[in-house]
């Protein structure tokens, strides 16, 4: 049976509903310009289980859980669960750590610079700018032989474990609901001012995470993957997604108001432009050497990959460690120890690169 969403249209189509479903979250309470971040959420999530202590930015996010929920349903529908694992995992939590590192120096995942972008948020050029550089770097490694190895097929229960985690933080959801004025239910941080305290209801924000998943996991949406074919291929299959999505949300924004042009005061967002650029080289490196942007390892572990189950892990702890050690930025800027870690990450990412290519005889 043919897959609709593995067209032109079928992509574009993905894109559209993504771009508007992002707007409306933001609408219905997510913050401004985040109707989806996967960055920020997955770093929300990290407080909500007490990894760091921010109290800005604790919350459970429901369209997390979706992501991966959705994809597995997907997948299993389309016959696409496939448990896989062992293609260099420790290189892939590393990976994760950085990306995360990098996308909360800008502030944002690529998902969100295109949301913020779609919001007016003018700063969002140099994240989006440093993201396709940091893709081309990648792209560089790719044409010299990088590869991160083969994944095995491994145990059904393998690529079971990461939908198992999201349905068990759906379960402590469930059971440990906000309560008003407090900032803790039973093992939850629950924020009460700041990002974390602004989410659209439970519900709605699972359902969309729920379509989403299901999707892109039948389009192979990617955001890294989009520029990555452009630079390499000349393709723009996935780039026209992309450019849906932005469309999409623009015109939903100016329809509800949300579009408010400038470099200042943007929500979420600080306007040091070079720190803006770097840190997206680094995500965007990353993202490229791991195989695909945030929202896709998502999907991919939902599918049963366990080396994007990895990638994912490293993000949550990478988010652990920008908030407890003054790594992430604010809308006041970045920190010197921010500065510092996009230059180690880059070190690093450089260094795999480098040390995992095989040039061609």
């Amino acid at each position: 049976m043919t897959n609709f969403f593995a067209s032109r249209k079928g992509i574009i189509s993905v894109g559209l509903v993504i771009g508007c479903l992002a707007s409306l979250l933001q609408y219905l309470g997510n913050p401004g310009n985040m109707g989806i971040c996967v960055a920020c959420f997955e770093r929300d999530i990290a407080g909500a289980v007490g990894l760091h202590r921010a109290g800005v930015v604790q919350y459970m996010r429901p369209e997390i859980l979706g992501f991966v929920l959705g994809a597995l349903g997907a997948a299993f529908m389309g016959r696409d669960f496939r448990p896989r694992a062992g293609s260099a995992p420790i290189v892939r939590f590393v990976l994760g750590v950085f990306a995360m590192i990098g996308a909360l120096v800008f502030l944002g995942c690529p998902w969100r610079a295109i949301l913020r972008l779609a919001g007016g948020d003018l700063n969002a050029l140099f994240g989006i700018a440093g993201l396709i550089v940091g893709i081309g770097i990648g792209t560089m490694f790719f044409r010299q032989g990088y590869n991160l190895g083969r994944a095995q097929k491994t145990y059904p229960s393998v690529g079971l474990v990461m939908p198992l985690i999201m349905a068990g933080f759906l379960a402590l959801m469930l059971i440990y609901p906000q309560v008003a004025d407090a900032d803790k239910s039973g093992v939850l941080f629950y924020s009460l001012k700041g990002p974390g305290a602004m989410h659209a209801p439970l519900l709605i924000s699972l359902g969309v995470g729920l379509l989403v998943g299901i999707l892109a996991q039948r389009s192979r949406f990617c955001t890294m993957g989009a520029f990555r074919d452009l630079i390499l291929f000349k393709q723009v299959h996935l780039l026209s997604g992309v450019i849906a999505l932005l469309v999409a949300a623009f015109a939903v924004n100016l329809i509800l108001g949300q579009f408010h042009v400038g470099f200042a005061n943007q929500p979420v967002a600080h306007t040091q432009s070079l720190w803006n650029f770097m840190g997206m080289v680094l995500a965007g490196l990353c993202f490229a050497l791991a195989g695909g942007c945030p929202g896709r390892q998502l999907f991919m572990a939902g599918e049963g990959d366990g080396d994007a189950a990895v990638f994912v892990l490293g993000m949550i702890v990478g988010a652990a460690f920008s908030h407890n050690f003054g790594l992430a930025s604010s809308p006041k800027g970045v920190g010197p120890h921010g500065i510092a870690a996009v230059f180690i990450g880059l070190a690093v990412c450089l260094f795999i690169g480098f040390t995992m290519r095989k040039k061609a005889a």
